[in-house]
């Protein structure tokens, strides 16, 4: 299956790796230059941007939240140098808002964290033709709703009550949810 994918990457096979977790980044270019790409990698918006500006790739994948910033940033400025860019953004908080906003800016395609290679690759080589087949191991309903108040608890700098006050729920509930371990 490999080799069947390299044949569909073209001519330019470069690709772009923007994300600052550097195990991960670095194990995705090894897994994406076995499968035919040309691999560059950067951990950070600013050179991320740079790369994009002086050598802008035929493929990119672009981690949402980077320590300097966001990956958004980078999105665009991939489009305004090379629009036929095909450009995959990675998040570890898969939510509707931003996979819309990462969308209407040029991506490609959206994949939450921790996504493998080969689900990248097929990201980042799928026209649009047919829906993607749905994932072998999906969040329960549970996990999904854990998720969520992680992060909305994160974004209020981890203030249960103002945590509490935004998902329309009691403190003593959240503080209860908070304190037992995450649904698998």
């Amino acid at each position: 299956m490999v080799e069947d994918l390299s044949l569909d990457l073209g001519p330019d096979r470069s690709l772009l790796l923007v994300d600052d977790d550097e195990p991960f980044v670095k194990r995705l270019a090894k897994a994406m230059e076995k499968r035919g790409f040309i691999p560059e990698t950067a951990e950070s918006v600013a050179a991320g941007k740079a790369i994009a500006q002086s050598r802008p790739p035929a493929y990119a994948v672009v981690d949402l939240r980077l320590e300097d910033g966001n990956g958004l940033d980078v999105v665009e400025a991939l489009r305004e140098r090379r629009p036929d860019c095909r450009i995959v953004v990675l998040t570890g908080y898969g939510a509707i808002a931003t996979a819309v906003a990462a969308v209407k800016i040029g991506a490609t395609d959206y994949l939450s964290k921790p996504a493998d290679a080969n689900e990248v690759t097929n990201a980042l080589l799928s026209r649009g033709e047919m829906l993607p087949d749905p994932p072998e191991n999906p969040m329960s309903a549970d996990r999904v709703r854990w998720e969520h108040i992680q992060r909305v608890y994160e974004m209020c700098d981890r203030n249960v009550s103002e945590t509490a006050r935004r998902l329309n729920m009691h403190r003593r509930t959240l503080q209860r949810i908070l304190a037992k371990r995450s649904p698998k």
